[in-house]
């Protein structure tokens, strides 16, 4: 059981949580594993401090950890009584550290990737804690594992890839024994340590990854995200009101919605859970009764109809021109090539005889790419562009889907079309201005 930052946002939601986990424990008969996120808004305000320091800005770094110490210890007294004192020295604990942390990196005005994670990690460390202390406190047998003791990664700090095999040893050598006696274990999302023991996280989100990694490891019956909405939605209710529950769906499905921001997963998330071929269930922790959706190795669905729609805000086109590029081999090794030197996934790809376009969403490297390509084609990009993804299994046995999907967005320029050779999703790349009128279109016709 996976409980993001809004799920363990304040005393209420703690309490609630612990409720949830009651009740669960009772229908199975078994104690879970939960896997807690930072406090809501946390991991940002780490990251402030983060950039504080780098900026030399001791004093407004100290007063923002200042007032993190003083919100996790409202939080850890309103939600403890007999555990209280232990749990408030912990916790201030934690926070001291991270204060002599941050003084030192804003004394050396560097924080490398690697200090970075050491300060994005104290928000999980010291959530988890508190959830475990308020789980005894409640009279729920419970223990508290450092997620950094089981969760190994490799050195790719702020977004660290798991090493599952020595993940899944020391999973079962220490959560595993915990949960034979009956007990919860609560551990950290997000955070691991490398090999040598030097503190990594997932990257952000990754607090779901942690959950899958785990229940995979441990060979769980049902993974299950806890969250603020009931579960998977046909659109982003921030930009289509009142769209529909998916009550069910698959898991290549839901990394399609994920990976093209549908922000209720992380998109690595069930990567681990398909290995396995484990059941994941998103759930509303606000509305505990509702069944959310079910993510399983195949869906069945509605005949004619999609499977949900999601989009990706702020994105960047470039487009690759080259005349040397007609009947040329090796043309397309060499421009991957460029994007792979400077680590920057592409999203969507079309390309024709002469010309190849792509999408990116990180541009923290965007003119070093461009000056590479301009070595040996023409190179443009084209910002403030989005892209929406239509997505359903439907696709594969429905031709008709394809054209209704293209006709209902006419009038709206659209930049590029593709169609994935799975057959699974229709993905438009256009302006960023039209995705709100573009997804009010596409919902109309299939929901």
């Amino acid at each position: 059981m996976k409980f993001g930052g809004t799920s363990v946002a304040d005393p209420d939601a703690i309490n609630r949580l612990i409720g949830i986990v009651r009740q669960q424990q009772a229908k199975t008969g078994s104690a879970p594993v939960v896997v807690v996120s930072a406090l809501a808004k946390v991991t940002d305000a780490l990251v402030a401090i983060a950039q504080l320091a780098e900026d030399g800005a001791s004093d407004r770094a100290a007063a923002e950890v200042q007032a993190l110490i003083e919100r996790h210890l409202a939080v850890a007294t309103a939600v403890t009584s007999t555990s209280r004192a232990k749990l408030l020295e912990e916790v201030t604990r934690e926070f001291d550290e991270l204060n002599g942390l941050v003084h030192a990196l804003a004394v050396l005005r560097e924080v490398s990737p690697r200090s970075r994670d050491a300060v994005h990690a104290v928000g999980e460390v010291v959530s988890s804690r508190i959830v475990a202390a308020a789980f005894a406190d409640h009279g729920i047998p419970s223990g508290w594992i450092d997620a950094r003791t089981v969760l190994v990664t490799d050195a790719e700090h702020n977004a660290a890839a798991p090493d599952m095999m020595e993940t899944c040893d020391r999973a079962r050598q220490r959560v595993a024994p915990l949960l034979a006696e009956g007990k919860v274990v609560v551990l950290g999302g997000f955070i691991g340590s490398t090999a040598s023991g030097v503190t990594s996280t997932l990257g952000r989100g990754g607090s779901d990854y942690s959950a899958a990694i785990f229940g995979s490891c441990l060979d769980v019956d049902e993974i299950q995200i806890w969250t603020d909405v009931d579960g998977m939605l046909t659109a982003d209710p921030r930009i289509v009101p009142q769209p529909r529950l998916v009550p069910q769906l698959s898991f290549a499905e839901a990394s399609e919605l994920a990976y093209f921001g549908a922000k209720v997963l992380h998109p690595s998330t069930i990567l681990p859970a398909v290995a396995k071929n484990i059941p994941v269930r998103i759930l509303n922790s606000r509305r505990p009764e509702n069944t959310g959706t079910l993510i399983t190795a195949e869906a069945r669905h509605a005949d004619g109809r999609l499977t949900a729609l999601a989009c990706k805000r702020d994105v960047t086109v470039i487009d690759i021109t080259s005349t040397r590029m007609l009947m040329a081999h090796g043309f397309l090794r060499r421009l991957f090539e460029v994007f792979e030197r400077f680590k920057t996934a592409v999203d969507v790809v079309t390309t024709s005889e002469v010309s190849v376009s792509v999408t990116v969403d990180d541009t923290r490297r965007l003119e070093a790419i461009l000056d590479n390509l301009h070595n040996f084609a023409e190179a443009s990009c084209e910002r403030e562009m989005a892209i929406i993804c239509a997505v359903g299994e439907n696709l594969r046995a429905d031709p008709t889907l394809f054209g209704r999907a293209v006709t209902s967005l006419e009038r709206i320029p659209l930049r590029l079309v593709s169609q994935a050779g799975s057959r699974r999703n229709v993905t438009f790349v256009l302006r960023d201005a039209d995705v709100p009128h573009a997804m009010m279109r596409l919902h109309e016709t299939f929901f």
